[in-house]
């Protein structure tokens, strides 16, 4: 008799819902169980039949202030899944990166006894480095993305494994938009959140339009990750008239991005996806002025691009608050969009990155690790 087994899922950004899908596609290949799988992610979630109880779109919020308008929504939807898996235990729980929420999930449901896996590290070497003996006492096993993160964990008794980064062989086939033309390409990814757009795609478009002043050929193209976001920014162009307004691109923002010369981008998954792709960018950050001043006191890193932190040197310049303004942006651009010794040298540094975290079959990897934890179950 085919055996039952029961998954549940947390993914609570896109990011996480896309990391989490080429897990669970992986997980079916690898086992015949019958597998349920539920929980929270998005679209590629649900394509791989995992029964979603809230979706990505309501639950990718961004910062201290932006959490806190939002918490009587997000303190019931929490509740209401701790009282659904008290009644009824998964046989493993599956929880992806979204620290502030699954790290409470797993401290809360951990007296099930039930497996927990954390794929993401949280940024713990980041900030809040007394998470790490806490997370040690909640988790079953750990699983990185980056290379330097398992020695974090080194003085603690949890299992803490490095699988590579999925990013790797997601952008090994992707393929250059067709819409772009001859000429200098430039992409805005002004990041996938409502409270990024509203804070950075003005200064983007600012940045770009001097740049178009002294390049008339420069072709612009912003991605816009859904109809709402794109919707949101042609609002903010009608309320700045003297913008021009540039090409859009739906969806397909890695596409978008492997075509182009140069790109700015918003601080976060997409500065790695762009570097992956082996694009010279700017990265730039905007946030509320208490989550900046919070940070400041609390984050201990050197910088704040991930594709910097990897390899430990500043490959791509950042450009956080109000440093974050046109002319500077369009300055740190302009040597990336033809043939200069910046542009070389970024494109040397980006392909040391995309060494360090190279790993074959990645996916496949991350689903061994949960089929360790069922093995009597599937047996």
């Amino acid at each position: 008799m085919t055996p039952q087994v029961n998954i549940l899922v947390i993914a609570g950004e896109i990011s996480g819902d896309l990391h989490a899908a080429r897990v669970i596609r992986s997980l079916r290949k690898q086992v015949s169980a019958d597998l349920r799988i539920w929980g929270f992610g998005g679209d590629a979630l649900a394509a791989e039949g995992v029964e979603l109880r809230q979706h990505v779109r309501e639950l990718a919020v961004m910062g201290i202030w932006e959490v806190l308008k939002r918490y009587g929504f997000f303190h019931k939807i929490f509740h209401d899944l701790v009282r659904e898996v008290e009644a009824e235990p998964p046989d493993i729980i599956l929880l992806v990166d979204y620290p502030g929420f699954n790290l409470r999930f797993a401290r809360d449901i951990r007296h099930l006894g039930v497996p927990i896996v954390q794929y993401v590290c949280p940024q713990v070497w980041a900030w809040k480095q007394s998470r790490i003996p806490k997370m040690a006492k909640i988790l079953d096993t750990l699983i990185c993305l980056f290379p330097f993160e398992p020695s974090v964990f080194a003085d603690v008794d949890l299992d803490v494994r490095y699988c590579g980064h999925p990013m790797v062989e997601e952008t090994l086939s992707v393929t250059s938009d067709s819409e772009w033309r001859k000429g200098p390409k430039l992409a805005l990814i002004p990041g996938s959140r409502e409270q990024e757009i509203a804070r950075l795609f003005i200064p983007m478009m600012e940045a770009a339009s001097i740049l178009r002043q002294e390049i008339p050929e420069l072709q612009v193209r912003v991605s816009a990750v859904d109809v709402e976001r794109e919707q949101q920014m042609r609002h903010l162009l009608q309320e700045h008239s003297g913008l021009f307004v540039p090409e859009w691109k739906r969806g397909g923002m890695r596409e978008l991005v492997k075509g182009a010369d140069a790109a700015l981008v918003t601080s976060g998954t997409a500065t790695l996806e762009t570097a992956l792709l082996g694009i010279p960018m700017v990265i730039v950050y905007k946030t509320s002025a208490l989550t900046y001043a919070v940070g400041k006191r609390v984050v201990k890193v050197p910088h704040i691009g991930m594709v910097n932190l990897v390899a430990e040197r500043e490959i791509c310049p950042e450009y956080i608050q109000d440093a974050a303004e046109p002319e500077a942006l369009a300055a740190a651009v302009r040597p990336l969009l033809s043939d200069t010794g910046e542009r070389s040298r970024m494109l040397e540094g980006l392909a040391e990155v995309r060494t360090l975290l190279e790993s074959d079959e990645q996916g496949a990897r991350v689903a061994d690790v949960l089929v360790e934890h069922l093995s009597t179950k599937l047996s």
